[in-house]
C-alpha cells in the first residue's frame, strides 16, 4: 500500500525548493536533482536508469494508480505527493502535460565514466551548444539515430535544464551523454582510435565523401560562431554540406541530422 501526502499550498518549503531546482543552475548542480515533467518524460528516465526520489501528482488530472503504476517494474519507491491544481500550476513548466512532476538525480558526465559499445562507435560532439532548443534537437537526432553517444564540449548550460527536457521529448535520458573541455574531449577521441570530422567551411570536402564506417565522431559547432581552431586542427577532415541557395549553413541540429543519417547509411543503419 502506498502511502501518500498531500501538499496545497504554494508556500510549502518543497515547492520552494522545486521552483529553484526548476529555475536556477546553480541549485540543480549543488544538490544533484532536477525536475521532470510529464508521463513520457518520467516513463523514459526510468528506463534510462535514473532514481526518481519523489512523485508529485495533481489528483483531478492524473489517476492514483496510474502514477502508482509508473514504478511498478523498478528499483524505486519515491515518495507520493499528491498537489493541488494551484500547486501544479505554479511548478509546471507546461501546462498541457499530463499532471505529474518528479524530482529525480542526476547522472555523472564524466568522459572517463563513457562506455563505448564497440570499436567503430559513431559519436555526435557538440562544441559549446548554449541554445537549450537546439541542445534538444540534437538529443532527438541521436536517439532516432541510436548513436553510441553525444559528448558535448565545452558547455554551456547543465545538462537537466528544464528547456533540454522538454525540447529533446525526454531524450537527454535514452542517451549516452558525456561532457568535457575541447581538449579533454579531442585526447578521449584520440585515445580510442576514433576519427574526428569537423563540420566547417573550410578546407572541407562534401560530405558524402567521407568514409564513416571506421569508429567516427562528427563534431557540429554554434551556428554564431562554427568550431574553434583547435577542433579545426585535430581534424581529420572538415565536411560541408553544399549550399544551393543563398545562404551558406542551416540550424546545427538540421545539418548534424544530415551527417548522421549519412554516416548510417554507409553503415547500413545497424
Amino acid at each position: 500500500m502506498h502511502k501518500t501526502k498531500q501538499i496545497s499550498s504554494v508556500q510549502n518549503t518543497l515547492v520552494k525548493k522545486i521552483l529553484l531546482l526548476k529555475e536556477k543552475s546553480r541549485e540543480r548542480k549543488k544538490s544533484g536533482l532536477f525536475i521532470i515533467e510529464g508521463l513520457r518524460e518520467i516513463q523514459l528516465a526510468l528506463k534510462g536508469g535514473y532514481e526518481i526520489e519523489t512523485v508529485l501528482f495533481q489528483k483531478d488530472v492524473i489517476d492514483e494508480n496510474e502514477t502508482f503504476s509508473l514504478f511498478e517494474n523498478t528499483q524505486f519507491t519515491p515518495d507520493y505527493i499528491e498537489i493541488t491544481k494551484d500547486v501544479y500550476q505554479k511548478l509546471a513548466y507546461r501546462q498541457t502535460t499530463e499532471g505529474v512532476l518528479a524530482i529525480a538525480k542526476g547522472k555523472p558526465t564524466l568522459l572517463n565514466d563513457l562506455k563505448l559499445p564497440n570499436k567503430n562507435p559513431l559519436i555526435l560532439v557538440a562544441e559549446a551548444p548554449e541554445k537549450p532548443g537546439n541542445i534538444g534537437a540534437l538529443l532527438r537526432t541521436a536517439d532516432a539515430a541510436n548513436l553510441d553517444a553525444v559528448i558535448i564540449a565545452n558547455p554551456r548550460t547543465d545538462l537537466y535544464n528544464p528547456n533540454i527536457i522538454r525540447s529533446s521529448v525526454g531524450c537527454v535520458f535514452t542517451n549516452k551523454i558525456a561532457m568535457g573541455s575541447t581538449s579533454e574531449v579531442i585526447d578521449f577521441l584520440k585515445a580510442q582510435n576514433i576519427n574526428i570530422y569537423c563540420a566547417a567551411l573550410s578546407a572541407s570536402e562534401n560530405y558524402i565523401k567521407t568514409d564513416f564506417n571506421p569508429g567516427s565522431a562528427i563534431v557540429v559547432g554554434t551556428e554564431a560562431d562554427g568550431l574553434s581552431q583547435e577542433w579545426l586542427n585535430s581534424s581529420k577532415q572538415n565536411i560541408i554540406i553544399p549550399m544551393q541557395g543563398e545562404i551558406d549553413s542551416m540550424n546545427v541540429s538540421v545539418s548534424a541530422a544530415i551527417l548522421i543519417f549519412e554516416a548510417k547509411r554507409q553503415r547500413n543503419f545497424e
